[in-house]
């Protein structure tokens, strides 16, 4: 067992989706407030409703579902100011987070059009803008695009991020299931376009879907970071790419095994210890803290308490996360540049 990290370091979350991130109480409020005829009068059925557990089964479609009410609870400018200030201010209150970068998909809180996207987009900036005001945290918004939208409607979140880059929007992702149908290839050109206007970039791959996406993301996309790419630590090449590249993994735990992306915490101190040994750079996230229940400290605490990340490892893992952040000005130290090891190794005991 290894003692927890000092409630004094101060943390950065990086892969956080707002609409697993608002606690239920403030999710209830915001529909009752907004009239939506939510399926239950009961607020411990509600809960259970937007939270994971048993009735939702551990998969990744169950986890996806959850998100089906929360965006709509959240689809108004001002659901959206109230969550984002909520969160952000959480996040410093309950774990001295003083780095947050919070991502969601504009487009699933418009109604279908029925909402004016930059009236969404700008509640979004004002809900930071409250909390700084009252909280020593420096927050980023990050707009995801979506794997299930065809290319006009990214292009157009994509172009919203960049008209937002001076008003606290730091990037952009790709959510969403991996699937076939999904074309890497499409979004080359969007993604230099959104790169020339100094927007980080990370996306979601390494998860769900085949190990293959990783590389065709890395060389056509070019992310910064990848969100979970858990699945890299199976491919040599892969991860080669990853080191190489510099890129940045951003790990969330909980949410892993709760969509059984990993199966159990023996697979993942084999992944991360395989990361480590091949110099693959990683943060710990919690992907969405009240959704899945767990916050970013009782993540690294567990990695302690499991022996798979030691104090120093911890420590190391806070520090990576606040350089590899996409808000500005958040540390002065650059990222090493770390020598490549003379091979990858995926070495992995027989059971």
């Amino acid at each position: 067992m290894t003692r927890p990290l000092s409630r004094k370091v101060p943390l950065a979350e990086l892969h956080c989706h707002l609409g697993g991130a608002v606690t239920p109480a403030i999710m209830w409020g915001i529909a009752h407030s907004q009239g939506i005829r939510l399926p239950t009068k009961d607020y411990w059925e509600f809960r259970d409703m937007i939270t994971v557990s048993s009735r939702h089964g551990h998969s990744f479609d169950g986890y996806l579902e959850l998100f089906r009410w929360t965006e709509l609870i959240q689809s108004s400018p001002i659901a959206i100011e109230r969550s984002v200030y909520e969160v952000v201010g959480g996040a410093y209150r309950k774990n001295n987070v003083t780095t947050m970068e919070l991502r969601f998909n504009p487009m699933k809180r418009n109604r279908g059009g029925e909402q004016d996207l930059d009236h969404i987009i700008a509640a979004a900036m004002r809900g930071m803008d409250r909390a700084v005001l009252e909280y020593p945290i420096r927050p980023g918004l990050i707009l995801c695009l979506d794997r299930a939208f065809p290319y006009q409607l990214n292009e157009i979140i994509a172009e919203k991020a960049i008209s937002g880059r001076d008003r606290g929007i730091v990037g952009i992702d790709i959510a969403g299931p991996e699937s076939s149908g999904f074309r890497v290839k499409e979004y080359r050109r969007l993604f230099q376009r959104v790169r020339r206007h100094h927007l980080g970039i990370t996306v979601h791959t390494g998860e769900s879907g085949p190990v293959e996406e990783i590389a065709e993301v890395i060389e056509e996309l070019e992310p910064d970071r990848i969100g979970h790419g858990v699945k890299a630590a199976y491919d040599p090449r892969t991860m080669a790419m990853i080191r190489e590249r510099g890129i940045v993994l951003e790990i969330c735990p909980t949410s892993n095994l709760n969509t059984r992306v990993v199966s159990s915490w023996d697979e993942f101190r084999w992944i991360l210890d395989t990361f480590r040994r091949n110099q693959i750079r990683f943060t710990i996230n919690t992907d969405g803290p009240e959704m899945l229940k767990t916050y970013i400290r009782d993540e690294l605490a567990m990695l302690g308490r499991l022996g798979i990340l030691s104090l120093d490892e911890q420590e190391e893992v806070a520090r990576t996360a606040m350089q590899a952040s996409f808000v500005p000005n958040v540390s002065d130290v650059p990222l090493p540049r770390l020598e490549p090891p003379s091979r990858v190794v995926v070495e992995r005991e027989e059971a």
